[in-house]
């Protein structure tokens, strides 16, 4: 396992070495076995972001359920920091025996393309075991902007320079803003802030002329006539926002950027532990009380099997990898 580009360094190849130890260790005993026992002691799942935003809600609301099921502690363990990278190393150097998983993001599959290089494989040091819950972004501009519908917002970007606002480069408003100008043919000027709180204060007081932000921080802002919303970044429109519409059917045809949360192992993990927390994870989400607790945080539960979270994951780098390129951001 290596870094993205280059030549294997030598902690990759530490990091190779012990997870081969850690395997041949688990192979010893059989995965029946391992399933029936598992799980006999607490599971951390280690959340690459600081409390209290999306990512880190979800992994609390099904961690807490998880527990429950399972007769386990199971630990949310915040590792903020290098967009995800520091947590999520920290899991590719775990022992694959399903005690410590990943909650993870869209920045996975993007930090490929913006870093030259990754203590970790994205793909070959990890197993997908579900996709919890997915969200849309919300395109946003003030008021005061001469501009009501999407199409009319690509009509007045055609006449003069707009500006968007972004929580740092490839984020995924970074991100879905780019896709928005190369698939509506405009030209925009990227302004990043350091929090989505600072982005709205930005928009709010015409500094900038659109940004995308997830529906629980969009909503009450559309509601309050601090903001409007000219579309929704996913191909269903979105349930806190019934009235607008997505941006694909209100002018910009094949647009789409879906946000998502899931679950990750460390590779090697043995199949019947990734199939158990697979099933009760689905179990969890089918659940009318987690569903209701999702859904006010503008989230809609999304589980999916072990090969379609490897799907996602491969399909989006492919995607954003491409994004980034057209945009002209050079990897750090």
């Amino acid at each position: 396992m290596t870094a993205t580009r280059g030549a294997p360094t030598l902690a990759a190849m530490k990091l190779s070495r012990r997870r081969a130890a850690a395997l041949l260790s688990i192979l010893a005993a059989p995965s029946a076995a391992w399933a029936q026992a598992y799980p006999s002691r607490p599971i951390r799942i280690v959340v690459p972001t600081g409390p209290g935003g999306i990512t880190d809600i979800v992994a609390r609301i099904a961690g807490q359920r998880l527990s429950e099921r399972l007769g386990q502690p199971v630990v949310i363990d915040n590792k903020a920091g290098a967009s995800g990278i520091i947590g999520t190393e920290v899991v590719a150097r775990s022992a694959p025996d399903g005690y410590t998983l990943l909650m993870v993001y869209p920045s996975h599959p993007v930090n490929p393309a913006l870093k030259q290089q990754l203590p970790y494989d994205t793909i070959r040091d990890f197993v997908g075991v579900t996709t919890l819950t997915t969200v849309s972004l919300v395109l946003l501009v003030p008021p005061a902007l001469a501009a009501r519908s999407v199409q009319e917002l690509v009509a007045l970007s055609k006449r003069e320079r707009l500006t968007y606002a972004s929580v740092g480069s490839g984020s995924l408003a970074h991100l879905g803003a780019e896709l928005f100008r190369s698939k509506a043919g405009i030209e925009l000027t990227h302004v990043p802030y350091r929090s989505a709180p600072a982005a709205q204060q930005a928009l709010m007081g015409g500094e900038v002329s659109m940004f995308f932000d997830t529906p629980i921080t969009a909503v009450p802002l559309v509601k309050d006539n601090r903001l409007r919303a000219l579309g929704v970044s996913t191909l269903k429109r979105s349930d806190l926002l019934p009235d607008v519409p997505t941006i694909d059917e209100a002018g910009v045809p094949g647009y789409e950027v879906l946000g998502w949360n899931g679950i990750l192992a460390p590779a090697a993990t043995p199949q019947p532990i990734v199939q158990k927390l697979n099933r009760e994870l689905r179990a969890i989400l089918a659940e009318p009380e987690i569903r209701q607790k999702l859904a006010l945080q503008g989230a809609e539960p999304a589980p999916i099997d072990p090969e379609s979270f490897a799907r996602l994951i491969r399909d989006d780098m492919a995607k954003w990898t491409e994004v980034i390129r057209s945009a002209g951001i050079r990897p750090e």
